[in-house]
Formats: structure tokens, C-alpha cells, sequence
């Protein structure tokens, strides 16, 4: 399993009327985390794109709320890999507030896709073997 953490501070624009953290901004935080957990392992999304020419469209995505988190909360996402990827790749999350408690918990799978002829390929074997020392 791979994990990566990474810190977001709720802004006021992100929160709804009551305060809370609006629901949609969830995905946003998972994405942040994703787009993290690459960097950690040396590699952006502008790079899968411009480099290798791979797209990595959402197929699911999946939540569940179960505290709300407020404007100002310093948030920790933490982004997990728990199965090599083959055609498809997996991302848990988990967001906790400042106490540790858990906020947020979700899913999401997103596919390899050549950004030419925008269909469906394997995992690219480069990102698999940046992923295999954490498997073994």
C-alpha cells in the first residue's frame, strides 16, 4: 500500500451557509490529495499528459459524510493505494480535522486513457514500477 497525507486549511469561500464545509468541495480535497500523492512519487498530472499522453478520466467516485468540518479547520487528506493498478486505479481517502477525528471517507477509480485516441489502456508500466516497492 502507498499513502500519502497532505494539509488543507477550509476557506471561507469553500463553506455554505451554515459553515460547514460544502459538500462538493470533498471531491476538490480528494483531488488535491491525488494530485499530492503523484508529486511524492515524482511525477504531475501535466506530465502523464504532455509527456506520455495519458489521460486519467474519474469512472466512480464514492463518500460518506460523517462530521462536518467548519471555515478555517486545518485538514489532513490522506490518500491511499491499496492494489497495484492493472486497467484501472483506485484512490482511498480519508479526511480528518485538526482532533484527528475522521470527517470524510470516499473512493475514487479512474482510468488510464490515451489522450490520442482516447481509449482505454493499462496502467503504464513507469507508474507501476514507482509503485511496486510498496507492495512487496
Amino acid at each position: 500500500m502507498y499513502r500519502h497525507e497532505t494539509k488543507i486549511r477550509v476557506r471561507y469561500g469553500e463553506t455554505d451557509q451554515m459553515g460547514y464545509l460544502y459538500y462538493g468541495n470533498y471531491a476538490l480535497y480528494y483531488e488535491v490529495g491525488r494530485v499530492e500523492l503523484f508529486r511524492s512519487l515524482g511525477l504531475t498530472y501535466r506530465e502523464l499528459e504532455s509527456q506520455y499522453g495519458i489521460m486519467m478520466p474519474v469512472k466512480t467516485l464514492e463518500q460518506r459524510f460523517l462530521r462536518p468540518a467548519f471555515y478555517d479547520d486545518l485538514l489532513t487528506v490522506r490518500t491511499e493505494i491499496r492494489d497495484l493498478p492493472v486497467r484501472d486505479i483506485t484512490f482511498h481517502h480519508r479526511i480528518f480535522n485538526e482532533a484527528g477525528k475522521l470527517v470524510n471517507g470516499g473512493s475514487v477509480r479512474l482510468a488510464f486513457v490515451d489522450a490520442g485516441s482516447r481509449k482505454s489502456i493499462p496502467a503504464p508500466s513507469f507508474f507501476v514500477e514507482k509503485l511496486k516497492p510498496w507492495f512487496e
